[in-house]
């Protein structure tokens, strides 16, 4: 049978309201790609290729300075992440190296590691600052960040993140570094329209509610909607403050109580689980299960940034959160793209395979079903990535 009978008769023997989707499906491809020569039939092509939607990393910090190897052998060697934090490393490490760098070679290092998701099937990427801590060093990182998105086709999105750690010198001064936040680095970041989202380190330790909710409220003064790092290690009311001053999400969670779920059930915030970050340091993974037998969604990021995950593969992500947080494959492949694009504000454009939207796509290599994806994790099974109509 020819290959047009063969999609007249799938589309045929279809119910609706699937038969009308698939017709709409396949005259977007031929708008796409005229002389496309695929078609997937349940999924497939007549070679076993499967087409996906690109992945839509909703978290990353993947503009940095340098490394954090060194860390990496200190915990293996015992230390812990609150450990190597007290001893001026962690963030405060990065902070130095960022701003002892030039921004030319900042944007250097970090279109290599753009170049890198996208061909690894990313085609929408948030990426946050937090690695300056002083005013000239945000500005340096959204700088960068809006290069980026002059200069590749992707969806970028960018977060400010100054309040991601106190630097040394405001230890024992938090009010005075909250007020450099919101009276000197906000009003400069908004008159060069640099960031789409605020965000900070809801912690102990680090910025807790009461600090956390003035950034907020100013970002939200500029038009910045929150997206907000919250329950890594400890649950102290986050995530309700964040729901009430509406946090478009609420990343990390690898600690959530039966309260927080409540909180976060009929809100418009969506949680973000980041398992690679639970992989790289050995914390605990976010409760998949629990969270979503409760009836709340959850995306999946990477998380990708130089001390606790120095990885932006999605496809990794997806494996984890299947292996590690007993996630189903739809699941996690719905996670990590819709879900995913939703937790960056551009769920209208992308995140699925829908008449209107990019035409941001991954074809695999022949596999036997998606299920394969998260089953190989160690194997690279994309044959083609495809950002805005065009193969990368």
């Amino acid at each position: 049978m020819k290959i047009q009978d063969q999609i007249k008769e799938y589309i045929a023997n279809q119910p609706e309201p699937k038969r009308t989707d698939i017709k709409v499906l396949h005259k977007r491809i031929l708008q796409i790609l005229p002389k496309c020569r695929l078609w997937f039939l349940d999924g497939k092509d007549a070679k076993g290729k499967i087409v996906l939607p690109t992945w839509c990393d909703s978290h990353t910090h993947l503009v940095y300075a340098g490394n954090r190897e060194q860390e990496f052998v200190d915990r293996i060697n015992g230390l812990s992440y609150e450990e190597i934090a007290n001893r001026g490393g962690g963030i405060l490490n990065s902070a130095k190296k960022l701003n002892e760098t030039s921004e030319e070679e900042i944007y250097n290092q970090s279109k290599l590691r753009l170049e890198e998701i996208m061909q690894q099937g990313t085609g929408a990427v948030e990426i946050k600052s937090g690695y300056g801590l002083t005013v000239e060093g945000e500005l340096k990182m959204l700088r960068v960040i809006k290069r980026l998105k002059e200069n590749y086709p992707i969806e970028i999105k960018a977060t400010f993140l100054g309040a991601h750690a106190f630097p040394m010198e405001y230890k024992e001064n938090h009010s005075a570094y909250i007020d450099l936040i919101i009276n000197e680095m906000l009003p400069k970041i908004a008159s060069e329209n640099l960031a789409d989202y605020i965000d900070a380190f809801l912690e102990t330790g680090y910025f807790s509610v009461e600090e956390t909710i003035k950034i907020m409220e100013a970002g939200k003064k500029y038009g910045l909607e929150p997206k907000i790092h919250v329950n890594q290690f400890t649950a102290i009311d986050g995530i309700k403050a964040c729901v009430e001053n509406g946090a478009l999400s609420v990343d990390h969670l690898e600690i959530v109580t039966d309260e927080d779920i409540e909180v976060l059930k009929n809100s418009k915030t969506m949680p973000v689980a980041l398992p690679s970050c639970s992989y790289f340091i050995s914390i605990p993974y976010t409760p998949a299960r629990k969270m979503m037998n409760a009836g709340l969604p959850l995306a999946l990021a990477t998380d990708y940034n130089p001390g606790t995950t120095p990885s932006g593969n999605m496809n990794f992500v997806v494996a984890t959160a299947c292996i590690k947080m007993k996630m189903t494959p739809e699941e996690a492949i719905n996670a990590a793209t819709i879900n995913g694009a939703y937790a960056m504000g551009i769920s209208e454009t992308h995140g699925s395979i829908t008449k209107g939207k990019k035409a941001n796509l991954i074809i695999t290599k022949p596999i036997n079903s998606y299920y394969q994806l998260p089953y190989a994790f160690g194997t690279n099974l994309i044959d083609k990535v495809m950002i805005e109509g065009k193969f990368i």
